[in-house]
């Protein structure tokens, strides 16, 4: 029974750790990758506004390995490039409260540490939390046509503004049923590294 109860509570640690690793996004793509074509070279394109970003070069870093994963290499030479590759991120902050309890204190709160309760000071539900919503998108273009073949969006939420870490998983969820669309918006996980 020892053993059991043991093996049980280690599982369960050690899931609440791999899931620690993992990031959960909602994702939208669109495509109209034509069924024979596959991945090719690639360069980014940049719009003018990105071309002013401090934080682009830093962006793209973030996509290439999603990218290259999805099958592209990057052109040595623009002109010859198969496609052009826009992408963009962003990073909002919210605060919100997450609990919030109707009545000041007169609700369940007023007997569990709630605003002039029975049992001490309030802890609960009032002070505002601090939430960053996380989002990528990814814009694919035959670079000879201009014609756009493929657009992927993730959005996540969480109480980190780490954009370092999260972008590269973000990136991955974008592009993860490429050159496929898929059901809008849907749940996917990645492993952040």
């Amino acid at each position: 029974m020892w053993k059991t109860a043991t093996t049980f509570a280690l599982a369960v640690v050690l899931a609440g750790c791999a899931s620690m690793n993992e990031l959960h996004s909602d994702v939208s793509t669109y495509s109209q990758w034509p069924a024979a074509r596959q991945p090719g070279s690639y360069v980014f394109e940049r719009l003018p506004s990105q071309r002013e970003n401090p934080d682009q070069d830093a962006i793209e870093d973030a996509a290439r390995n999603a990218i290259e994963a999805a099958g592209f290499t990057p052109a040595a030479d623009e002109a010859k490039a198969d496609v052009k590759i826009q992408v963009g991120a962003r990073v909002s902050r919210n605060q919100v409260l997450p609990y919030p309890e109707p009545f000041w204190g007169w609700g369940y709160g007023r007997f569990y540490g709630g605003r002039g309760g029975f049992f001490g000071p309030s802890f609960n539900m009032h002070y505002p939390v601090t939430t960053y919503a996380r989002e990528v998108m990814v814009l694919i273009r035959d670079n000879k046509t201009g014609q756009a073949l493929f657009e992927g969006r993730a959005v996540s939420d969480g109480v980190s503004p780490s954009a370092r870490e999260l972008l590269p998983a973000l990136f991955e969820a974008a592009l993860k049923d490429f050159p496929q669309g898929g059901v809008n918006p849907r749940k996917v996980t990645t492993r952040i590294e």
